[in-house]
C-alpha cells in the first residue's frame, strides 16, 4: 500500500471522524451531563467498538448482507429504533429518575455495542474498506486500515466530549441544559435521515 494511499485513507478516517454524527451529538452530551472524566468509558467503547467493526467488516461481513439484503435491513431499523430511544434519554438526561438520580453516562459496553446500530459507522467501516483496501481480505492490510483509523478517530471524538465538558459551566442554569439536551436529541433524530431516505429508494 503506497504513501499516498494510506495519507488519503487517514484524510478520510478524520474527515468521517470528526464530522457530525450519532457518536459525536452523544459524546458532546455526555460531557455537558457527565463531564470528561465520566465519559472516558463511553470515548473508549465507541473507537475500539468501531475498530471491532471495522475489522468484522473487512474480514467477509460487508459480503453476508450483500448475500442476505433482509440481515441489512433489520439492523438497520433496529439500529433507528436504538437512535430514537437514546435521543429521548439524551432529551431527558438533565431530569433525575423516580429515585431521584440522575442517568448514569454510557459504559464501554454499550457504547462499543451500539456500533452495530449507528449506520453511519457501518457507512464509514464499509466506505473506508471498500475504497482503500485492495478487497482481496488481507490480514495485514485490515489490520493495517483499522490501527490507522482507530488512532486518528480517538482525538476526534474526544474534541466532541471536551467540547461538551467545557460547555459545562454556561449550562449549570437548569434552563439552558434543558434547551441544550433536546437540541441534542432533535440532532440525533435528524440523522437518521439518510437511513430512512435510504431504505424508501
Amino acid at each position: 500500500m503506497s504513501l499516498d494511499l494510506l495519507l488519503a485513507f487517514s484524510l478520510y478516517a478524520f474527515v468521517s471522524s470528526i464530522t457530525p454524527g450519532p457518536n459525536n451529538t452523544m459524546l458532546l452530551a455526555s460531557g455537558v451531563n457527565h463531564g470528561l472524566v465520566r465519559t472516558v468509558p463511553h470515548l473508549v467503547g465507541v473507537n475500539l467498538g468501531f475498530a471491532f467493526l471495522m475489522t468484522m467488516v473487512g474480514l467477509g461481513l460487508g459480503g453476508l448482507f450483500r448475500a442476505v439484503p433482509i440481515a441489512h435491513d433489520v439492523l438497520r431499523w433496529a439500529g433507528a429504533a436504538y437512535l430514537l430511544r437514546l435521543a429521548w434519554l439524551i432529551a431527558r438526561s438533565g431530569d433525575p429518575d423516580a429515585e431521584g438520580k440522575a442517568r448514569p453516562p454510557m459504559t464501554f459496553l454499550e457504547a462499543a455495542a451500539f456500533q452495530w446500530l449507528n449506520p453511519k459507522a457501518w457507512v464509514m467501516a464499509v466506505g473506508a474498506l471498500a475504497t482503500y483496501g485492495s478487497g482481496d481480505g488481507l490480514g495485514w492490510e485490515i489490520a493495517l486500515l483499522v490501527a490507522i483509523f482507530t488512532a486518528v478517530n480517538a482525538p476526534c471524538i474526544l474534541v466532541w466530549a471536551a467540547a461538551g465538558s467545557s460547555l459545562r459551566g454556561f449550562l449549570a442554569d437548569p434552563r439552558r441544559l434543558a434547551v441544550f439536551n433536546w437540541t441534542m436529541a432533535a440532532l440525533l433524530v435528524a440523522s437518521l435521515r439518510p437511513l430512512l431516505a435510504s431504505t424508501t429508494g
